[in-house]
């Protein structure tokens, strides 16, 4: 039996060879991996024994010659395949370890350039990987240091089965397909929407179930080709589970949308997130205060759901959260006292991100370079892709259409239920006063029936508040329900041919509404 062993990942390789070189396997190899095996005390070949031909161009070709790939390709079943490969003096090759250069952390580092990325990209490897593969029912392939073991297993007991080398195999093109994709995605230029391209996934963890108990489910991670992407999306992937029981399908959905809401305000804030959509949420410089501010808003739908802060968690958060049931709590720290007494909920998942704070700037546009930040979304035979949804200055200096001008006080609190209102579900409408969230409507056919819904969460704090629209209204009903309820300013896109209409109502009742020109929506 003949082994070609080319990694660059060498964990547990030197045992993986000692195994092979215990069971009389002939091992090959090349570069570094035959220079720490040979230092290793290993007995090791040089593929250029094999193929009778230096290694040329610094490196860049050694393993693509017939003597490896007919000893690979070879299938042993085919009398005729044999006898080629011994009229040529060619040994068959019975298994081949292969990993591939870091290209993923060399691009990931700053500075990198086009050169070195370039000669960080595999040539020789992916193309043994995948005639391995192709030929798994007579080539055992590696490509991760786990299958070592359970490779020298079954070889100690005479047979690795077919249904395990089909494993392999496919374990192997995966391998080599997530590598090609993340080269495809460093080196796209300023494509948005490629003809052709694929999405690199790793799987962080399996999940207790999906939706519903009957669903099975996983996590998996995005395989991104730079570190560009993480150090500008805050998200999961960079969090630490500090405390509570594993996270479940419906924990990571509201998560993200909890860590994705206070990610989008600069100033101290505190999500409650229930079903995807913010039941409660304010800004104020105390964060016990500002949880306090976001617990108002719904107390009752805030049992049971995620909290989400944007700074440090001290002591007076702590005790203020721990007098309400839970799921999950993320914040980019906990203080030493507030992290004991939240770890006395036994269940509670609690969350940090690792950073000083959370907050990045809505108002910069994602730019063309960020394709790998698109959102995609499932539909039945396909997928959908768009640009990420993102908040533009120009929406941060809204226009006034009606008679009077919104106040200071108004148009602070327009802005901020106009950053709330994007993180809602359509139709949405949300209620907001002193930094606030005092009422939403989501989800419902019509929009008026959202004002109606916001208007009762909010009760009688509503008045003197302002109103939030994710799109624009299509009639002036909407409006003259929110001015019944004391809502005193509007902020919505416009756009409607009937916004005459809209705007009169508003004069009417002395509502002062601006217009953004932009809406965000989200289905």
């Amino acid at each position: 039996m003949r082994a070609i062993i080319s990694v660059f990942d060498k964990t547990a390789a030197m045992s993986f060879a000692r195994g092979l070189t215990d069971m009389k396997v002939e091992i090959f190899s090349t570069g570094g991996t035959k220079r720490e095996l040979t230092e290793a005390g290993v007995e090791v070949h040089s593929i250029s024994e094999l193929t009778g031909f230096p290694e040329i161009l610094d490196g860049r070709v050694k393993t693509l010659h017939p003597a490896v790939h007919g000893g690979i390709l070879a299938k042993r079943g085919i009398a005729e395949h044999m006898s080629q490969l011994a009229d040529m003096g060619i040994g068959a090759i019975d298994l081949v370890a292969v990993n591939l250069y870091p290209f993923r952390q060399t691009v990931a580092k700053a500075g990198t350039s086009l050169d070195e990325a370039l000669e960080n990209i595999d040539i020789g490897g992916p193309t043994m990987i995948r005639a391995a593969a192709k030929s798994f029912p007579d080539v055992i392939v590696i490509v991760d240091p786990a299958d070592y073991d359970p490779v020298l297993e079954g070889l100690r007991k005479g047979k690795i089965t077919l249904k395990e080398r089909q494993r392999l195999a496919q374990k192997a093109f995966q391998h080599v397909a997530s590598y090609d994709t993340a080269i495809a995605q460093y080196l796209r230029c300023e494509e948005e929407f490629p003809e052709e391209m694929t999405i690199a996934l790793k799987k962080r963890s399996n999940l207790s179930y999906g939706e519903n108990p009957h669903q099975q489910a996983a996590f998996y991670l995005e395989d991104f080709p730079t570190g560009q992407a993480l150090q500008k999306e805050v998200s999961l992937v960079s969090a630490e589970q500090l405390h509570g029981k594993a996270l479940s399908f419906n924990n990571i959905l509201d998560l993200d949308a909890a860590i994705k809401i206070v990610a989008e305000f600069p100033e101290p804030t505190v999500a409650i997130i229930k079903h995807n959509n913010p039941c409660g949420l304010a800004t104020y410089p105390d964060m016990a205060e500002a949880y306090r501010r976001a617990l108002a808003g719904d107390p009752l739908a805030a049992f049971g759901g995620v909290v989400s802060l944007n700074r440090r968690v001290d002591m007076a958060a702590a005790t203020e959260i721990y007098k309400t049931h839970y799921d999950a709590i993320i914040a980019p720290q906990y203080d030493a006292d507030a992290l004991s007494l939240l770890q006395r909920k036994r269940d509670l998942r609690i969350l940090s991100l690792n950073t000083p704070q959370v907050s990045v700037n809505p108002s910069v546009s994602v730019t063309k370079k960020d394709t790998y930040l698109a959102d995609l979304r499932r539909v039945r035979g396909g997928f959908l892709m768009q640009t990420p949804d993102f908040i533009s200055e120009k929406e941060m200096h809204p226009r006034t259409v009606t008679q009077r001008e919104p106040t200071e006080a108004e148009l602070e609190n327009l802005l901020f239920a106009w950053q709330v209102v994007k993180s809602v579900k359509s139709n949405a409408i949300v209620i907001a006063k002193d930094g606030t969230l005092l009422g939403m409507g989501a989800g419902q056919p019509s929009r008026v029936v959202s004002v109606e819904l916001a208007l009762q969460r909010a009760a009688d704090s509503a008045k003197g508040g302002v109103l939030a629209s994710d799109a624009f209204f299509p009639f002036p009903d909407g409006v003259e329900v929110a001015a019944r309820g004391g809502v005193t300013a509007i902020i919505q896109p416009g756009g409607s041919v009937k916004d005459g209409e809209v705007i009169n109502a508003a004069n009417q009742y002395n509502i002062a509404m601006v217009f953004t020109g932009a809406r965000h929506f989200r289905h």
